[in-house]
């Protein structure tokens, strides 16, 4: 450790940390926007291993013990050296900051007020910091002919790219600033690669390789650090009230475990408060006309995994190690990547489309409505889900299994739209019909939840006794990967957890290498799971997804149902339903195949 002076205080700095990492980790303001506080060790450096610098708004004064006058230069490339010292606010900076800053305004698209991300965006909120007049850089503003206007509007719509043709993710170039977290997240963290740098100078951009349409895993990582509107989730809120001003609809809405541990923060609450009561009659005052609860699906998802996971070992029918397949980004990442190991994923379907299920088959025949009438809408933590609703499996000639999925944001923007005071709402609670989960179905939001909730109930299955410590706590964490063995009386199961397509992939290549030390693998794209998922409310720091998962494990504590198996309407659906795991009718309702995606995209191709 060195000691560095900043603003004429002295502190203790790591030389492999950059001076921006140490101002932000004492509270010293600084702007910055192509470099992000949970991923710096990636965003903030480029191949060579030096920091990019790209938005120019981290700037600092400094100089060392040989030197006699300031230097400046950016923070995010400055590593600490013996006597140096720095200055991070003047006049001066904050002179340079504001010309860097209505640099980036000048090639943006400047229609804040129309934005996605309006008031939620991180450029907006240094404009306001700054004293930046964002109309000033709308063409129809500047002091220009008409034919002068239009050449400079001619000028910028040429090279936006939009995109749309995906249920996910919609990006709009016009309002990239070229930080490149995208990119460095979607190549650093997650391994996809997706996008990159394109052309040179004013007609630079950060878009896909030759400007093709995305196509990803769609986990929404990248969304999440857009600092602008440049890439969001596709809404779906505007299907979700159509729905319910349609009166021949009756839309049915289901919530997944871990939005209810981070709604709360879309109104200033802390990260970690759990809002499930609230969040339930802030949906009925949004035109829901019943809510269910995903982690009754949870439920369903354990029993026919843990049935599916013995029969491997048993029969040997199927490959193992097992995947599992509540994540729909990972199971594309190995469709897409992976191929040859499409077998090894559970073919569960995932808690989201089992409950979408039992919605327009069980359920539908108990009430004595038409499929095609319910409108079954999903509140998910992530972006893929919406893709996973579209994917074709999942459609039936008159019907989707889920119409649409909105995010955690989504819901968050919805209620805000309809005015709803959230924190002054009432207590309620989910319909009865398919309202009742258990504690094991509420660990899917966390990583290392499914194997845990799987574990229970696999130990039940074997021995025929529920294991006396339900908590297997070496399979908790936010590890990127976490080994465990479990004894299940003569059965030593050996299990993987995972959370990172990047984790993720260094997996598959050890398999690929016929190193396998595993029966059971759990992959979660996100980091820490659905805690962080793409659809989450923003930011989502390390900190923040341990608030979240701290709460869900708190759920586990308290909650009188701890286990899938003991859950009373999982036995009555079987009994009036399915007729049992791993039955034939379980296997058409809750099952589901993979295909190489290249082969389930042939016809597009």
């Amino acid at each position: 450790m060195l000691e560095i002076t900043i603003d004429k205080k002295k502190y203790q700095a790591d030389p492999n940390q950059s001076v921006l990492d140490l101002l932000r980790a004492n509270s010293i303001d600084v702007p910055y926007l192509c470099d992000h506080e949970n991923y710096a060790d990636f965003c903030q450096k480029d191949s060579s291993g030096t920091g990019m610098s790209v938005c120019r708004l981290c700037l600092v004064k400094h100089r060392n013990q040989s030197e006699k006058k300031f230097t400046i230069s950016t923070s995010c490339n400055l590593y600490p050296c013996p006597g140096l010292e720095v200055i991070s606010q003047d006049q001066e900076l904050a002179r340079l900051r504001k010309i860097n800053l209505e640099l980036l305004f000048a090639d943006h698209a400047g229609l804040c007020a129309f934005c996605y991300k309006n008031m939620d965006c991180e450029l907006q909120s240094l404009a306001f910091k700054y004293d930046i007049d964002e109309f000033k850089f709308v063409p129809a503003a500047y002091e220009v002919t008409a034919d002068e206007e239009l050449e400079l509007l001619y000028e910028k719509m040429s090279r936006r790219v939009i995109d749309i043709k995906n249920s996910s993710i919609a990006r709009d170039s016009l309002k990239c600033i070229k930080c490149r977290r995208c990119e460095m997240v979607c190549r650093n963290i997650q391994t996809v690669d997706s996008y990159s740098k394109s052309h040179k100078a004013i007609r630079s951009n950060v878009s896909t390789e030759y400007l093709t349409p995305l196509e990803c895993t769609y986990c929404g990582q990248c969304s999440s650090v857009c600092p602008t509107a440049a890439i969001v989730e596709k809404s779906n809120i505007a299907d979700f009230q159509n729905a319910v001003n349609d009166p021949n609809k009756k839309v049915i809405v289901q919530t997944a475990p871990s939005v209810r541990v981070s709604l709360g923060e879309e109104f200033s609450m802390l990260p970690g408060t759990i809002v499930t009561k609230k969040m339930i009659q802030g949906l009925r005052q949004c035109g829901a006309d019943l809510i269910f609860d995903t982690n009754l699906s949870a439920d369903l998802t354990i029993m026919e995994e843990a049935t599916e996971l013995i029969e491997r070992i048993n029969k040997k029918n199927k490959p193992l190690p097992m995947f599992t397949s509540c994540c729909p980004a990972w199971v594309l990442f190995v469709e897409q990547h992976y191929p040859e190991f499409i077998r090894h994923i559970s073919s569960c379907r995932s808690p989201q489309m089992m409950m979408g299920s039992l919605i327009k088959s069980y359920y539908a025949q108990k009430i004595e409505l038409d499929p095609k009438d319910i409108f079954s809408v999903s509140i998910m933590p992530c972006v893929c889900k919406k893709y996973e609703a579209a994917r074709g499996e999942f459609q039936k000639p008159n019907y989707r299994e889920v119409d649409c999925s909105l995010t955690t944001r989504e819901l968050g923007k919805l209620m805000r739209l309809k005015k709803i005071r959230f924190s002054e709402l009432e207590d309620s609670k989910f319909d009865p019909a398919l309202g009742m989960g258990t504690s094991a179905g509420a660990m899917f939001g966390s990583s290392g939840g499914v194997t845990e909730a799987a574990l229970r109930t696999a130990y039940y299955f074997i021995t025929g006794d529920n294991p006396e410590n339900l908590a297997f706590e070496q399979v908790r964490g936010l590890s990127g990967l976490r080994n465990s063995k479990v004894k299940i009386a003569d059965l030593e199961l050996r299990v993987k957890v995972v959370h990172g397509l990047g984790h993720a992939r260094a997996i598959l290549e050890q398999l690929k290498k016929g190193q396998c030390d595993f029966d059971f693998l759990e992959v979660m794209a996100c980091p820490g799971g659905c805690i962080g998922g793409g659809g989450q409310p923003i930011p989502t720091s390390p900190k923040i997804r341990q608030a979240r998962a701290k709460a869900i494990y708190s759920q586990d504590d308290t909650m009188k149902l701890r286990l899938s198996h003991e859950n009373p309407l999982i036995k009555k659906i079987y009994k009036e339903f399915l007729t049992q795991p791993g039955s034939r009718k379980a296997e058409k309702y809750l099952h589901t195949h993979y295909y190489p995606y290249h082969y389930r995209h042939k016809s597009k191709d």
